[in-house]
């Protein structure tokens, strides 16, 4: 029997950003009442809140910008790691936990989002040993339960810069709360925004 998982989290006015990125919101222009026939509404935020992809444009001038991104990355088999709050990850433990799963989209629960109604003071990231190792099993998509790969005061964006030289998309906040560890099918398409340095996504896992 086919499950679905929703890893999404939900677009609300509570919804934690990044702090002075623009809030969530959403709101009818028309009430049916209104108009006589339809409910109509608008919505403003900023494509980095909650479930959502980089682009290679968000950190770099010249990288794809939304609109230009290989859909095929998006979509296709998957595995669930759970390494909480990223500890111990190094090379030896990261090969180990990929052995066989090659060429798959690696999501990583570190449960270190812990209130997820207020944006985190600070959270784990991958290190460049991480990376290197994910560029030898052709892993083409990486996931966080994080809202970003680096940590949060990063200028630089190491993390993100490497992953991109290792032709690695990256999606970020996403939520596996009530996922196990394990194998599964992963949609998460970013919508088709002209020039955008990321996208919002309604982000699924499928699995038995």
């Amino acid at each position: 029997m086919m499950i679905i998982y929703d890893i999404s989290r939900k677009l609300h006015t509570e919804t934690p950003t990044w702090p002075s990125d623009t809030p969530f919101s959403y709101s009818l222009n028309w009430t049916k009442e209104e108009s006589g026939s339809v409910n109509v509404g608008s919505i403003e935020m900023s494509v980095h809140t909650g479930t959502h992809v980089d682009a290679p444009y968000h950190f770099d001038e010249n990288g794809a910008k939304v609109d230009q991104l290989e859909l095929s990355v998006f979509i296709g088999p998957a595995i669930v790691l759970k390494v909480s709050k990223l500890k111990g990850l190094d090379r030896g433990k990261l090969k180990e936990l990929l052995k066989g799963h090659e060429k798959k989209r690696v999501l990583f629960k570190t449960d270190s989002w812990e209130d997820e109604a207020a944006f985190p003071g600070s959270i784990p990231s991958l290190n460049p040993e991480a990376v290197a190792v994910l560029k030898e099993m052709s892993v083409p998509l990486i996931g966080v339960d994080l809202p970003s790969v680096d940590q949060l005061d990063s200028k630089e964006l190491s993390i993100h810069h490497l992953l991109h030289e290792a032709d690695i998309a990256i999606l970020e906040g996403i939520d596996l709360r009530d996922v196990e560890e394990g194998e599964y099918e992963l949609i998460a398409l970013p919508l088709k925004i002209a020039g955008a340095d990321g996208s919002p996504v309604r982000a699924v896992l499928v699995g038995e």
